[in-house]
Formats: C-alpha cells, structure tokens, sequence
C-alpha cells in the first residue's frame, strides 16, 4: 500500500510528494526532525519530542509557522490516514528552498514533511541475543562545533560510524569524544551497569539527551535502580556488568560485547532484561490517543 505523507499542509500519496531541488534540508542538511513512536494506537511521549523540535528549530532560527499545536495535529492526521497503530513517525522540518548560496534568510517558507511506517533497526533476535559492538576510529564532534543537543539533518558523521559497522561486520559502533569517553552509538544512547547501578553519559560528553533514555531512567528509578549519569571509557564499557542502548528507534536493546571484549556473561543481563520488559509495558499504554473514543487493546 502506498503511504500517505504530510507535506506542506496537504496529506498526499508518497509518488506525489515533490521536494524542491533548491531545498536547503537538501542542499546544506539545514534543517531538524524527530523520530517518534506509536504504540497500540497512541502517540509515545509526543509532548517531549515537540518540545525538542522547537529548542531546536529555535537556536537554528528556523520559524515553524504551524505551532506546536499544528504540528501534533498533522502528526495524528498522517498516522491516521495511513490507518497505522503501530509506527514510527519521521517528522522533518528543514528551511526550505532557496538559492544555491548558503543564506538561510533568502528561505522564506520552511518544508514539513511526516511520514508514518514502520522500522527495524536491528534484527528481532539480536534483543534476545543481544548486540556485538565496535568503538568507532571517528569521533564525535565537541560540542562548540555542533551542538548535539540540536537534533539536525546532519548525521554525517553516524553515517561514517555506520559504515565503519558494515565493514567491521557488527550491527553498531561506539562512538567516543576528543577525551575519548564513550558518547553514543550512531542513533541511539548507551549504559552499561556496574554493581547494580546504571550509568550513562551525562550531557556535558557530547550526547543528544534522549526521550527514550529519559523514559528508561525514570522507569530504572521506580524499580528501584541507581542511576548516575557520569563519564566512563571503554575501559568501564569493556568490564562492565552489562550495557544497552536505548533510542526511538532501537527501544531498548542489550550489548554483549565491544571490540571482541565479552561484557559481563556475553549473554543480555537481568537489568536489561528487567528494564526492556517495564519499558514494552510502559509504551502500550501511555501516550497521546490517536483515535479517541476508539477501545485500544
């Protein structure tokens, strides 16, 4: 079936969505998005990820003349017509066509594209086996080059990461910040777990502070975990007692090893497990209806 996407205003078949060749999103990756889940018929965590697209469309300087309240409605209207209960949600706003310079101000009129479909980041067996990880030979950008706090279009770098991934012949890299503390992976954040206690990278490393992340923490803390958010190497990463990542996309998946280390039993541990379990029955029932007065099972 061909999927009905927002574009501009108007929900049109995908074949008949034309983006301009002068597109700055395009041309200059000038632009942001969100990727956002829907779960048995209800919008996960919509308010968050509309609040960190206008942060972002705000220090780009980038005017969504929709509103915030615009934007949800148009999310809710592409998952319906696509008649999706279950979806990932890829919302783009990028500055527009222009000309061929790199001038953002001679863009006067933003793209907003919303597609609706589905994704699968990693095979459906690696959450019960677990992921093999390798640290990435490229590093994450500081933070006074591009603010990562920005969820732009320029994800050239987790692109090089993931290329380096298909050579190295693993599903996900590491990636690690001039001080050489682990940052991320190429889409998704990272924990490990030492004694009983969570820790993940705190901002100041150079991470996108993610939804999901947020989410795992709180639900990490209501059963009862320690959670610090604290810079450690692949040292700690290699001897930790178990780690994951989490991410929109990736929900909730364990790690076993890095660079040929086994971490932990090699096998996904009891805290992740745990956790991967508290968060499928989280995100089945929380978030924004998108077919009110309709009983969701």
């Amino acid at each position: 079936m061909e999927r009905v996407i927002y574009f501009n205003g108007t929900l049109l078949p995908e074949g008949q969505v034309r983006i301009s060749p002068f597109d700055h999103g395009f041309l200059y990756g000038d632009g942001i998005f969100e990727g956002i889940r829907a779960y048995n018929g209800r919008i996960f965590e919509l308010e968050a990820h509309l609040e960190r697209l206008f942060d972002s469309a705000k220090s780009l300087l980038l005017d969504i003349p929709t509103g915030r309240e615009g934007i949800a409605d148009a999310i809710l209207a592409t998952v319906r017509a696509n008649q999706l209960h279950n979806a990932y949600i890829r919302l783009v706003v990028s500055r527009g066509p222009g000309d061929l310079g790199l001038d953002p101000f001679k863009c006067p009129d933003p793209t907003i594209l919303i597609i609706a479909d589905q994704i699968q980041l990693f095979p459906e067996e690696l959450y019960e086996t677990g992921l093999p990880l390798a640290s990435a030979a490229l590093r994450r950008p500081s933070g006074d080059v591009l603010n990562p706090q920005i969820k732009s279009l320029n994800y050239l770098n987790s692109v090089l990461a993931k290329i380096e991934a298909h050579q190295r012949g693993v599903p996900e890299m590491v990636l690690l910040n001039q001080l050489g503390h682990v940052v991320e992976g190429t889409g998704d954040n990272i924990f490990i777990v030492r004694q009983g206690t969570l820790i993940t990278p705190p901002r100041s490393a150079g991470i996108l502070p993610g939804i999901t992340r947020r989410v795992v923490m709180e639900l990490a803390g209501e059963a009862g975990y320690t959670v610090q958010e604290e810079n450690f190497t692949l040292h700690e990463l290699y001897n930790a007692d178990e780690c994951f990542l989490t991410g929109t996309a990736a929900e909730l998946i364990p790690a076993i090893s890095c660079d040929g280390r086994v971490i932990g039993s090699g096998r996904p541990g009891p805290v992740a497990r745990a956790l991967r379990t508290r968060f499928v029955q989280y995100s089945a029932s929380h978030g924004t209806d998108v077919y009110p007065g309709v009983s969701v099972v």
